[in-house]
């Protein structure tokens, strides 16, 4: 491999293994919770092990998958500072199709949200925010993370930060494509609210 490539190529697998790491289903399934893909809607992000009735294991869940986020940018930065964004496509690309779980990962949001305060914090805490304010309002958990992913890149752009707003937008499209049967319920009024159970 061509030394010019062995620093991108660093940031990217790096942020690609810490993203890939399905901490939901390892913290699940060490306090004898048994397989997260065989409760609620099978993901393995934080909502489906809030279905197990463990808020805490919840809550570790959300704030393990930002930090993986996070950590995986920060490390690239370390690597070299414009490689930043490398492990963050690394670290999103993941958790959303980590390789040991044949492709079948989390939906992004709290890796999504982790990677924008560490990229841009005035775009994580607009992120942070509508998550937050919209899932307040709705109790569903998909159009609160759907409309954080889409506020993204417009806070990025409104921001002046144009070279995370095409990553963001990138961000979002896959968001809102792995979250394709949530939209399928929604519109069918089938779609569970947070604090339900199945």
């Amino acid at each position: 491999m061509d030394a010019v490539w062995v620093a991108p190529t660093a940031a990217l697998v790096l942020g690609y293994l810490l993203g890939a790491i399905p901490f939901g289903l390892l913290l699940t399934w060490v306090t004898g919770g048994g397989d997260l893909r065989a409760i609620g809607s099978g993901n393995i992000g934080a909502t489906n092990v809030l279905r197990t009735g463990k808020k805490g294991l919840a809550a570790a869940t959300l704030l393990l998958d930002m930090a993986k986020g996070a950590v995986a940018v920060a490390l690239a930065r370390w690597i070299g500072p414009e490689l930043a964004v490398l492990g963050a496509v690394g670290a999103f690309i993941g958790h959303c199709y980590p390789v040991w779980l044949k492709f079948k990962g989390g939906k992004g949001i709290a890796t999504y949200a982790g990677i924008a305060f560490a990229l841009s914090w005035p775009v994580g805490a607009v992120f942070a925010v509508v998550w937050i304010g919209v899932l307040a309002i709705t109790r569903y958990s998909s159009v609160g993370g759907m409309t954080a992913a889409i506020a993204a890149p417009v806070a990025a752009a409104m921001w002046g930060e144009f070279e995370v707003t095409a990553l963001f937008i990138a961000f979002a499209l896959i968001v809102l494509w792995k979250h394709r049967a949530n939209i399928e319920r929604l519109l069918a009024g089938t779609e569970p609210r947070v604090g339900q159970k199945g």
